[in-house]
């Protein structure tokens, strides 16, 4: 098949070199450290003791950070990404999935300044799929340690990146009423794994209240809910019904992957109650730009599911 002329343009990007974008900080042990304890790895040394990077974190060195594009002075300011740009601008924006394969030549060391590169390697011929039809675009991100003075820069690592970019089938259904037997049903929201030990806080919020757990030996409240005590190790409790009002300690704000049956942005707060517990419980009745930390809440119980799930949700309050 013969490709359209516009495919041209592409093709002839490939091979095409894109210049430098550097790390914004030296490999360094502060983010080494915190990389590990998240993965649950130990941090790794050489034989003199000094601080290797783990090669997984290769990429991390040199992303942006969280403003998209903000990358350091003297990084090229060419998109490498262009010949994505042209493809989707001929109605193939869709993505499936990527995929990312990292290959290292040595680990790097605290203190090294790294910089990577990026080659145009392949545009493949076009596939049709189940999902459409498009193109396998390849990159190869080259990754260097910058050397001292009158030394070469060394190669110590490549990320190897394949996205395709496809234009969804969409198979036109002839005109006719809709079936309302065969309309979807709406997605139900996941019902929370329910133990012995927590079917008092569920049992609670379905009569509209909000239940903390509390030790009969030291009277220490604690949530989420468990067996043993943390301070004295005592089995024994109860539970006390808290006011429902508190602060938010903390919040993130979802917006993508968007999940069903979620609405979005989907605020979800760290809620500290007046009683000196806190919960995690989504955040309503609010925009998410407007929620702050210590802004007052309180607690309003909502039905999901046809009623068959009842959650703890909070409002913020006036002051």
């Amino acid at each position: 098949m013969a490709e359209p002329e516009w495919m041209q343009e592409v093709r002839a990007l490939v091979g095409k070199e894109y210049g430098r974008v550097y790390a914004w900080d030296p490999v360094n042990a502060p983010m080494i450290r915190q990389w590990c304890e998240l993965m649950g790895t130990e941090v790794p040394t050489d034989e003199a003791g000094k601080v290797l990077a783990p090669p997984a974190m290769l990429q991390v060195w040199c992303m942006e950070g969280p403003v998209p594009n903000n990358y350091p002075p003297g990084s090229t300011t060419e998109n490498p990404y262009e010949a994505l740009k042209l493809i989707e601008a001929q109605g193939f924006a869709s993505v499936v999935a990527v995929n990312s394969e990292l290959s290292f030549e040595r680990y790097v060391r605290e203190g090294e300044k790294l910089y990577y590169t990026t080659r145009l390697d392949s545009v493949g011929e076009q596939k049709t799929t189940g999902l459409g039809t498009g193109y396998f675009v390849t990159l190869i991100m080259s990754y260097f340690s910058i050397a001292a003075a009158g030394g070469q820069d060394e190669k110590v690592g490549e990320l190897l990146f394949r996205v395709f970019k496809f234009r969804p089938a969409n198979p036109v259904k002839p005109a006719a009423k809709a079936d309302a037997a065969a309309a979807p049903k709406a997605i139900p929201r996941s019902a929370p794994g329910i133990s012995d030990d927590t079917r008092f806080f569920w049992d609670g919020a379905r009569a509209g209240k909000l239940l903390i757990q509390r030790c009969k030996g030291c009277g220490t409240l604690r949530h989420p809910p468990g067996p043993v005590c943390p301070h004295c190790h005592s089995f024994d409790w109860d539970t006390v019904e808290a006011s429902g009002l508190g602060t938010v300690y903390s919040f993130v704000v979802m917006h993508y992957p968007e999940v069903p049956p979620f609405e979005y942005p989907n605020p979800v707060g760290l809620i500290e109650l007046d009683e000196g517990t806190r919960l995690v419980a989504q955040i309503v009745g609010a925009k998410s730009g407007d929620i702050q930390i210590g802004q007052r809440v309180k607690v309003e119980f909502n039905a999901f599911n046809d009623g068959e799930l009842v959650l703890p949700q909070f409002r913020p309050v006036a002051p």
